[in-house]
């Protein structure tokens, strides 16, 4: 997103958090609606475009806003939406993946509030790696003629009272409702999310072999200082690396492994 998106969003999670605060605001509730909302939004491309209309009045189109979701949705879902529409979107578009970003965040606020959120993580982070392992399973995951339904079906036979609540929804959400996106960019996505509910950063870490408990907390101290906030560490065990540890940061790359030591001594060579 960019320009009057970005400022969009940014108040709208403002006022997320703000509402999520009051402890008395059920979140997962709140998530369940957002995320019908999202759906709807998501198949009526002229409701959004009208909503996001820069030649209609704010207030007008919180007050349509209102009348459409006021019987759907609970007062704290309609109040989000209502300030949403009252911004400024540089794409329709936007107004639709905001509130599917709400939504995710809502629920993430119920894992948190129930001590669950390190699991979710960690749930998130493995269930990529499956995948991601897995051709066949991604394959029925993504495909384009099998039905939400069935999708749904195979998603709670492998998550099924063995992740969180919240992981389950999350991901089903993520794959019955893909909205053109990539499963592996939306799994990314909840990860990034789910940070940040603690003000984290991932780092996705692979090492030849397991790291012992005293080397995992002194990385991770490690890359808080670097980095200037509390990271959470995804960890992978890699045999290829041979040794050493490889350090990822959203784009940044910090690769301390033999392997690649091997790789630059052979570039050197051939040059």
């Amino acid at each position: 997103m960019n320009g009057a998106s970005r400022e969009a969003l940014a108040a709208a999670r403002e006022r997320l958090d703000a509402l999520t605060d009051n402890t008395s605001v059920d979140a997962a509730k709140l998530a369940e609606e957002l995320a019908a909302v999202t759906a709807l939004l998501h198949r009526e491309v002229s409701l959004r475009r009208v909503l996001t209309d820069p030649s209609q009045g704010g207030e007008a189109k919180a007050e349509l806003a209102g009348r459409l979701f006021g019987g759907q949705v609970g007062g704290e879902a309609v109040d989000l939406i209502s300030g949403m529409v009252r911004s400024r979107w540089s794409q329709s578009r936007d107004l639709v993946d905001s509130v599917e970003e709400l939504a995710n965040t809502a629920d993430l606020t119920a894992a948190q509030r129930s001590g669950a959120l390190d699991d979710v993580e960690d749930e998130l982070f493995r269930f990529g790696r499956i995948v991601g392992s897995d051709k066949g399973l991604r394959s029925a995951l993504t495909s384009r003629t099998a039905s939400a339904a069935a999708k749904g079906e195979l998603l709670r036979s492998l998550l099924g009272g063995k992740a969180q609540p919240v992981t389950e929804r999350i991901v089903t959400r993520l794959v019955t409702q893909p909205r053109g996106r990539s499963l592996e960019a939306g799994l990314d996505s909840l990860s990034r999310l789910a940070a940040e509910r603690r003000d984290r950063m991932v780092a996705v870490v692979t090492s030849a072999v397991p790291l012992s408990d005293r080397q995992k907390q002194r990385l991770g101290a490690a890359l808080a200082k670097i980095y200037g906030r509390q990271m959470h560490l995804n960890l992978d065990v890699d045999p290829a690396v041979l040794g050493g540890i490889s350090v990822r940061v959203g784009d940044e790359v910090i690769n301390g492994t033999i392997a690649e030591r091997l790789e630059e001594a052979t570039r050197r060579m051939a040059g």
